[in-house]
Parts: C-alpha cells; sequence; structure tokens
C-alpha cells in the first residue's frame, strides 16, 4: 500500500506519520510506500519527505506521481491565519484542496484512492439550539469555516462521481496540542493545560464559563486511521462524519488540571481577557450529537483527565512540572 500524508508537518500530521511508521501498515494493508508532504522537510526515518506548497497549481502532480492508495489531506491555514490572511487562506484551503481533487480526477485509468479529509466544527455558524448534528445547516462565520464547507461539498462531489473514494473527518477542538501555540483562535484552550504543565505561565483569554467539545491529537489519529478502513458505503451520500468528544467548559478544564497536577500548576494560569477572542468564541457551537460516528466505530476519551493523562504520556514522557 501507497499512503500520502499531506499536512505532515503539522502536530497531527506528524503524530500520523510516526503511528504510520511504527505500525507499518494500515488495516490489513502493508505500508510499502509512505510520502510526507508539507512546505517543510520531515525528518522522519523510514519515509519520504516532499516539500510542497499546496496553494501553487502544479503541486498535486508531484504528490500524486506514486499513485498513493490512501491519502490523508490535513494541509491547511489554521483559523485565526486564514482570518487575518484572505487570500493565503482561500489560496490553501481551498484551491489547493480543488486543485489536488482535479489532478486525482485528471489521472484517470482506474485510479480511485481513498482519500481522508479534515474538516472543522468551524463550517457550523450562530444561532444554535441544542446539539450540533451532522445534517445541522452550514453557516459558517469565518474564511476559515467557509472554506471548509465547500471543501466538504467537494468531497462529497467528486466521490459521488467516482473520482475517488472520500470521508470528511469533521473534528472537535484538538486539545491539548504539544510545542508552540499557533495561530488557530483556539488555541488557548491547549496553552492553559500544556504550558501550566511545562512550568509556564499561560494566557486565559475568555471566561471559565466558555466550553467546546474536546478530543486528544491521541484520539485524532485514531479518528484518521479508522476513516481510512472504514467501509465507505456505510457512509451514503453524507461523507463527513462529526467526531466525538469530551464536553468540558475552561472550568471544567481548569478543575481536571488541578485533579492531575494540583494547585501550583493551576496558579500558572492567569486570566487576562480579550475581547476580539471572546467575540470569535461566541460564534462557535460547543455541543454535538455524535451518535452516527459512534455507530460507525469512532471513539474519543471519556473524559477530561483521561485528555490531559494522553498529553502528560504522549508528549511529556510521563512527567511534569510541579
Amino acid at each position: 500500500m501507497k499512503v500520502l500524508v499531506i499536512g505532515a508537518a503539522g502536530m497531527i500530521g506528524r503524530k500520523l506519520c510516526e503511528r504510520l511508521l511504527r505500525d507499518g501498515h494500515v488495516g490489513g494493508g502493508e505500508i510499502g510506500d509512505l510520502v510526507m508532504a508539507d512546505a517543510v522537510p520531515s525528518d522522519l526515518v523510514g519515509a519520504r519527505s516532499i516539500m510542497v506548497d499546496l496553494a501553487k497549481p502544479d503541486a498535486p502532480a508531484a504528490l500524486l506521481a506514486s499513485k498513493p492508495d490512501l491519502i490523508f489531506h490535513l494541509a491547511a491555514v489554521v483559523s485565526g491565519e486564514a482570518e487575518q490572511n484572505f487570500d493565503k487562506g482561500y489560496a490553501v484551503n481551498l484551491d489547493g484542496t480543488r486543485n489536488l481533487f482535479e489532478a486525482i480526477r485528471a489521472m484517470g485509468d482506474g485510479y480511485r484512492p481513498r482519500i481522508v479529509y479534515t474538516s472543522s466544527i468551524a463550517t457550523f455558524g450562530a444561532p444554535y439550539n441544542g446539539p450540533i448534528a451532522d445534517d445541522f445547516f452550514h453557516t459558517p462565520l469565518s474564511s476559515y469555516g467557509t472554506q471548509k464547507a465547500i471543501c466538504e461539498l467537494l468531497l462529497a462531489d467528486y466521490t459521488r462521481r467516482g473520482f475517488f473514494d472520500g470521508i470528511g473527518i469533521r473534528l472537535p477542538n484538538i486539545c491539548v496540542r504539544p510545542g508552540k501555540p499557533n495561530a488557530a483562535a483556539s488555541g488557548f484552550f491547549s496553552n492553559i493545560i500544556r504550558e501550566p504543565l511545562a512550568g509556564r505561565e499561560a494566557v486565559l483569554p475568555v471566561t471559565d464559563d466558555v466550553g467546546q467539545t474536546h478530543a486528544s491529537p491521541r484520539a485524532t489519529t485514531e479518528f484518521l486511521l479508522h476513516g481510512a478502513t472504514l467501509d465507505s458505503a456505510k457512509l451514503g451520500a453524507r461523507r463527513t462524519v462529526m467526531m466525538p468528544g469530551v464536553r468540558a467548559s475552561v472550568a471544567d478544564m481548569i478543575a481536571a488540571l488541578r485533579r492531575v497536577g494540583g494547585d501550583s500548576v493551576v496558579t500558572r494560569i492567569k486570566h487576562v481577557p480579550d475581547p476580539a477572542t471572546m467575540a470569535m468564541v461566541a460564534g462557535w457551537p460547543t455541543m454535538f450529537e455524535t451518535t452516527r460516528a459512534l455507530a460507525l466505530g469512532f471513539q474519543a476519551e471519556p473524559d477530561f483527565d483521561s485528555i490531559i493523562h494522553a498529553h502528560i504520556e504522549d508528549d511529556l514522557d510521563g512527567v511534569f512540572v510541579r
């Protein structure tokens, strides 16, 4: 099996590639070739690395040269950056994805790979009335959400026409993200857990009652792998599935951090309200109906304590600063 990961240098992309290299297979298919594609090179041993700018029209040709059987499309300009840089967001998130889909279609000759595409809860927008299900109407309130919503429709239509076999993984907030803070508007959810556990202060720009549905990077990797092997006939015409997660407010997250790390860790969180962040958060959905995903076999953590423990085990070698 030939596997291509686009966006392989990102946090989830790297974790996925590490898992693929460790397992050596996806489902029952042995991986004979793993290509990691991103704008920066990879240093992982065992995979081929391709540097590519997805915004360039000729990028897909290099990506598809080996005719990969399985494509994980994770590359994106994240929410905050896509809002600040309109042209870049559309060039990568929409045009880059459409160019990839078109290049696959142009291959012809029976080539029909499985594509696992990461989407986002940003495809939804207020007003909300209870938990959001897969069939909730798309009214995105950001450029990023609009780009993802359009690509969900493209994924479904290109699949319907038989050009590839696509599945969209609509992700909740990914927490706890390791490494340095990125431009994602939701980054503070990870910051208030990751930074205190590392002995650093973290700024909390919203009030404690702000909530969201969360899944760990570990669970997200499992979502992607399950999506790669799922019998896609079970999806029908609705090719994108809302992933499960743990519903937790900021207060719930801090309480879990206190249970896991103690009071000294929690004191490193500094409340500094930011009106711009609060306004953006107000447009996000927070609760989701994921019966469909659960019936299809997707699973997340049972509680937020488990999400914190996963971060400590996977990214801190089991040790944090008390």
